[in-house]
C-alpha cells in the first residue's frame, strides 16, 4: 500500500508542477521546470504494480481525478492521454517480461518513457528535442538509481526484489 500511495501522490505532484511551475530557458530551448523531476513516476508505478498487481490502474484513475480538480485542465488532459498510452505500454511490458524486477523496470522505462515524454510535451505545447530529451533523461535517471541500488544490495548479499 505505501508504494500505491506514493505513486498516486507523485502523479498528482507532477501534474500540479506542470500546471503551476515556470518554464525554464535552457540551451536546449524552453523546458517546463517539472520535466527535470518526473523520473520517479515510472519507477513508483513498477513498485506499486509489484505490490498490487493490476489494481495499480485504480491508482492512476484516482490520481488523474485529483489532478483534474487541482491542476490546469490542459496539463491534466495531456497527462491523462500520455498516461493512458505510456502507462498501459509500461504495464504490458512490465507484466509480460519475465526477467528480474530491476531489469523489468529498465526495459519498460526504455520503451514507455520516450513515448510519454513526447506525447505529453506535444499536448501541452512544449515539445522540442531538448524538452523531450530532458524529460526522458530524468526518468531514465530514476531507473538507473534503482538499478544501482539493486546491484549494490545483491553484491552485499541482501534480499532483493524479484
Amino acid at each position: 500500500m505505501p508504494f500505491i500511495i506514493a505513486y498516486l501522490a507523485m502523479v498528482v505532484f507532477v501534474n500540479l508542477g506542470f500546471s503551476y511551475l515556470p518554464t525554464l530557458s535552457t540551451p536546449l530551448g524552453p523546458i517546463p521546470a517539472m520535466a527535470f523531476f518526473v523520473g520517479l513516476v515510472f519507477v513508483l508505478r513498477d513498485y506499486a504494480q509489484r505490490a498490487a498487481g493490476h489494481h495499480v490502474l485504480w491508482a492512476i484513475l484516482v490520481a488523474c481525478g485529483i489532478s483534474w480538480v487541482l491542476g490546469d485542465p490542459v496539463v491534466v488532459y495531456a497527462s491523462v492521454a500520455s498516461f493512458a498510452v505510456s502507462e498501459m505500454l509500461d504495464y504490458a511490458i512490465f507484466t509480460i517480461t519475465k526477467k528480474p524486477f530491476h531489469q523489468r523496470v529498465a526495459i519498460s522505462s526504455l520503451i514507455a518513457v520516450p513515448v510519454d515524454s513526447a506525447l505529453f510535451l506535444t499536448l501541452i505545447g512544449y515539445a522540442s528535442w531538448g524538452s523531450i530529451i530532458a524529460m526522458s533523461l530524468s526518468k531514465f535517471a530514476a531507473s538507473a538509481v534503482l538499478y544501482v541500488v539493486y546491484e549494490g544490495r545483491k553484491r552485499n548479499g541482501l534480499t532483493v526484489a524479484r
